[in-house]
């Protein structure tokens, strides 16, 4: 079975990297919003609205936890980044705000938790590593969350640790990068030893057989891709230089 892949879809898809130095590329990646809570107005992209939906009825989290901060506008980012430089100055402003046009948050796919509390801070809300929001961190990747910035590799993220910042990669690749102890950045660049066609990194949960692998960008508007016609695959731009192409089995 042939697909038609687009050169522009390398920056669209749960899996793109935003960082430091791969900014957004808005242009070619319009998501579908939703509202994350009935009583709120933060919006993610809709599949990660849906699954964060799923995981706080799992865990029964909303009475407990509560959205502080998702989907960003280019002007919003550009003014919580200025008024971070103003009343706490550029050390912090670098180390908890990503630069305009460089943040997640314009993706749809990532989300601030807190607890639900009457005063919160909106840059650094309070998610600790105990009760109801470990609970939650626990279940994470089972609904394709995984926590984006963690202790330890800042020196690859370019971010500080922030507890409270979870980033929506979907299934099975949450579960990927919990278990191996990975930051998107490194599975980004894991999953190149991997090429379509040649090898896939095979990962099975209970119900299901995946195999993952990596296509270089093309240089054409289009290019064809011969598919197995007995699975069924989800393609995600890396926002790199690449594809990730996810096919599974049951």
């Amino acid at each position: 079975m042939k697909i038609t892949l687009l050169r522009e879809a390398i920056h669209a898809g749960n899996l793109i990297l935003v960082n430091q130095s791969y900014a957004y590329q808005e242009n070619h990646n319009r998501c579908l919003l939703t509202l994350v809570e009935d009583k709120n107005n933060i919006l993610m992209e809709h599949t990660a609205a849906r699954a964060l939906s799923l995981l706080m009825h799992d865990i029964n989290g909303w009475p407990q936890i509560t959205a502080v901060s998702g989907y960003r506008t280019l002007k919003e980012q550009q003014t919580i980044f200025q008024q971070s430089l103003q009343e706490q100055g550029a050390e912090f402003t670098e180390k908890f705000v990503a630069l305009p046009g460089h943040s997640e948050h314009q993706t749809g796919l990532a989300i601030d938790l807190g607890i639900r509390q009457e005063n919160i801070n909106f840059i650094c809300p309070e998610f600790p590593y105990t009760g109801i929001c470990q609970t939650f961190r626990e279940r994470a990747a089972h609904f394709g969350f995984i926590e984006r910035y963690p202790m330890g590799k800042e020196n690859i993220t370019k971010i500080a640790h922030e507890p409270w910042h979870f980033r929506y990669v979907g299934i099975p690749h949450a579960a990927i990068i919990v278990q191996n102890k990975l930051t998107l950045e490194e599975y980004t660049s894991f999953l190149k030893q991997y090429p379509f066609g040649n090898s896939s990194y095979t990962y099975k949960n209970t119900n299901t057989k995946y195999y993952i692998s990596y296509q270089k960008g093309i240089d054409q508007e289009t290019a064809q891709l011969e598919m197995d016609i007995n699975a069924k695959y989800l393609i995600s731009g890396n926002n790199v230089d690449g594809f990730v192409i996810t096919e599974w089995r049951k």
